[in-house]
């Protein structure tokens, strides 16, 4: 087993991957930068270490720095987490030069399927359903041009190396492609370092349903079941549930099958998610994402697995102790993601000290956090503070939990995407299952202005419990001090 994990990430998820560690008696390093030295997975390691500035490319991106810290920590792995290097196939490939063992997917498979073309001409050999689209970069706007009347308008141009939605664009007209291409060739270099575009048909209206995997270095490849995400705005999700509401067990079996056979066409090892776009009762491979997904917590709470325990044991060369006839989904599960955002005012960025937080508890209710009472939220890194995941026996019971669970959710110093969600709740199409990647576009109630009566009731509940919490500090305080009269504590009670 492995001795010592550094977690090459920050926030909710070096948190997550720390408290794994920790059931399993492994020791944990957390990396921080000069923004986060105070922050939670700091202090719930059991040692930290400095790497850089807050800027994301002098501390968290840096792969020389992090591989260096571990070898100087003595660990013998490295978990990345998501985001940042997790899907660089380049920072895999430094990790086990350095003789460190990467937590995630061989350098060959991240690469294979982070290039989009690549990944599209090795699920179409292995006969995974694909977009109508190409297969290769285009050269230019005029390549570009003449494989969208091929396949017919709309199109989606897509960053070959992207993924979140940049160096995307849907062009509706041959009039508009010409710019759009050029757009999306600019915002792909500028995210991604690389501007190569390629097309695909544009599908109106799918849904976005993915589906977890799991692969040992044995052989052995299993599914988790889907989660339904088509709850999004602008590319980036905001609500994940498992299962979806609208797949039958035959389309739940064959969509696994077809994730199987995606992984084993890259070699795959350890977690990865492979994503599909569901439209008509067919579905169609767009991505895989080789790391740990931000809602991963919604296949745990219907599975029973925790997937990042396996993530580290099979780095470790253990086998899965389950097979594919072994998974079996309980009940049902949802995830709100809890960002500081103003969802009234176009998910404007929140930023300054979270002066109060009370999490909500109970039956079926799971907090995975990186924040706390003093925290500094910044413009340096993504707005997740948390996720917020609800679970029951049935999906109606699961969003009367999630609901019950927001109400009881209060964050005063930041705005958050909470009230957003409570309105989500209620909403009668939610309720009844009708989703697609355009639901928010048809529901713009749910980002209207917040109502006025709405406000001042979140005032004066955030006014209270400042109050109440203020309350105790000071009879706490008395009681250090001294007790009634001014008596002092000693050995055995008050005493004059």
């Amino acid at each position: 087993m492995i001795r010592k994990v550094l977690v090459a990430n920050r926030g909710e998820i070096a948190l997550r991957i720390i408290r794994a560690c920790r059931e399993l008696g492994i020791r944990s390093v957390a990396v921080y930068s000069d923004a986060d030295r105070l922050s939670p997975h700091v202090l719930a390691a059991d040692e930290a270490y400095r790497i850089g500035p807050p800027p994301s490319v002098e501390s968290y991106l840096r792969a020389d720095v992090l591989v260096e810290t571990a070898l100087r920590a003595g660990c013998d792995a490295v978990h990345p987490g998501y985001g940042f290097l997790a899907e660089r196939a380049h920072f895999a490939a430094a990790v086990e030069e350095a003789g460190l063992i990467f937590i995630g997917p061989p350098p060959e498979a991240i690469t294979a399927m982070g290039d989009k073309t690549e990944a599209r001409r090795r699920m179409i050999a292995a006969g995974v359903p694909v977009v109508p689209g190409t297969a290769e970069p285009l050269a230019d706007a005029a390549a570009a041009l003449a494989a969208a009347e091929q396949i017919g308008f709309p199109v989606l141009l897509k960053a070959a190396a992207g993924g979140g939605g940049k160096g995307m664009r849907v062009v509706r007209t041959p009039e508009e492609l010409p710019r759009a291409f050029e757009a999306a060739g600019n915002e792909a270099r500028s995210a991604f370092g690389d501007d190569a575009i390629y097309i695909e048909k544009y599908l109106d209206g799918p849904r976005h349903i993915e589906v977890q995997i799991l692969a040992d270095a044995h052989g052995n490849v299993v599914h988790l079941g889907e989660r339904e995400c088509s709850i999004q705005r602008r590319h980036q999700k905001l609500v994940e549930e498992a299962p979806s509401p609208v797949l039958t067990p035959e389309l739940r079996e064959a969509m696994g099958a077809a994730a199987v056979a995606a992984a084993a066409a890259v070699g795959y090892r350890n977690a990865g998610t492979v994503e599909f776009l569901f439209q008509a009762g067919q579905f169609y491979f767009l991505e895989m994402n080789t790391r740990i997904q931000v809602e991963h917590p919604v296949t745990e709470m219907v599975t029973g697995v925790d997937l990042v325990q396996q993530q580290i044991r099979i780095a470790a060369g253990e086998p899965l102790p389950f097979r594919q006839a072994d998974i079996r989904l309980d009940g049902h599960a949802i995830e709100c993601r809890i960002t500081s955002e103003d969802p009234f005012n176009a998910f404007l960025p929140s930023t300054g000290r979270i002066e109060l937080l009370r999490l909500p508890a109970g039956p079926g209710i799971r907090w995975d956090g990186g924040i706390a009472e003093g925290y500094e939220v910044s413009l340096y890194y993504d707005p997740l503070l948390g996720k917020l995941i609800a679970h029951g026996p049935d999906r109606a019971a699961a969003i009367a939990r999630m609901r019950r669970a927001l109400e009881e959710f209060r964050i005063v110093g930041v705005d958050s995407s909470a009230p957003f969600h409570r309105r989500l709740m209620d909403e009668p199409d939610f309720l009844a299952g009708r989703l697609d990647i355009g639901y928010l576009e048809r529901h713009p109630q749910l980002l209207a202005d917040t109502p006025a009566e709405e406000t001042l009731r979140a005032a004066a509940i955030a006014a209270a419990l400042l109050e109440a919490r203020e309350r105790a500090r000071r009879v706490g305080s008395r009681i250090r001090t001294g007790g009634p009269c001014g008596s002092r504590w000693r050995g055995g009670g008050w005493r004059g």
